[in-house]
């Protein structure tokens, strides 16, 4: 199949799929309705998935197939340890800061609704569709299936870059400036940010994989479409939880 058609393919896959173009917790969440109770049920569900990340990505690095790849893992895996990209894009040479992980960055986003160290990122503290989603980063982001694994990360990045940063964005900007002033949004704002140019490498890596001996499409499909399923499970999970203390109230 040449690329263009089988980019084609892939776009039906990752662009189309209902995680992507129809997330109702998100474009509820955009709307600024939520109150605190929900903002901290947000935080501790994606603590859990952002901690938990850290477990996956050390598993990409290590069923890395090539050195490139390898050292691209390491590149995401230590900055969300707390090494700081560098102007040229890397961590090469970059510094090390505890408070520059991102799971300290997040404990300081939670700190003003009341959230503490011992509240967020523990496997625990996850809802089935969360844990759900982590275990399915370990098993497709993070096999030893090199097509499988790379199309689990095609599918990630485009779906990151796909908005749902700025929805998020959008509810918490409004709960900040309705009741929790000293919200801080950088944790949002920089992943939102980054995102684009993550989606680019990943468009460009597949280019480069896509002439390598060996290129199975089909695994690589599968790997996009099962993890995209991952993610929405966990986010169908949290808009259950929505509806299920929204009837809650309804009836109280």
């Amino acid at each position: 199949m040449p690329l263009d058609e089988f980019r084609g393919r892939l776009a039906e896959v990752v662009d189309h799929h209902p995680v992507v173009i129809d997330n109702h917790y998100t474009k509820w969440f955009a709307k600024g309705e939520a109150n605190l109770d929900e903002v901290r049920h947000l935080t501790v569900q994606f603590s859990v998935f952002s901690h938990l990340f850290v477990e996956a990505q050390l598993r990409k690095v290590i069923n890395a197939a090539t050195l490139e790849q390898y050292r691209a893992g390491k590149e995401i895996l230590m900055n969300e340890l707390g090494v700081s990209f560098t102007p040229a894009g890397s961590v090469e040479s970059g510094r090390f800061r505890f408070a520059a992980a991102h799971f300290e960055w997040l404990l300081r986003f939670a700190a003003p609704l009341g959230l503490g160290f011992d509240d967020l990122g523990k496997r625990w503290l996850g809802t089935p569709s969360t844990l759900f989603f982590c275990d399915e980063l370990m098993r497709v982001y993070g096999s030893d299936d090199p097509w499988f694994a790379e199309g689990a990360s095609y599918a990630v990045e485009h779906w990151a870059a796909a908005g749902f940063w700025k929805e998020l964005i959008a509810g918490l900007t409004a709960v900040r400036e309705r009741e929790c002033p000293e919200l801080p949004l950088g944790f949002w704002v920089w992943h939102d940010q980054v995102e684009d140019q993550h989606a680019a490498h990943t468009t460009d890596e597949l280019i480069e994989l896509y002439g390598t001996e060996g290129f199975d499409e089909g695994r690589f499909l599968q790997g996009a479409v099962e993890m995209l399923d991952g993610v929405k499970a966990f986010w169908d999970g949290l808009e259950n939880d929505r509806l299920a203390r929204e009837k809650l109230g309804v009836h109280a």
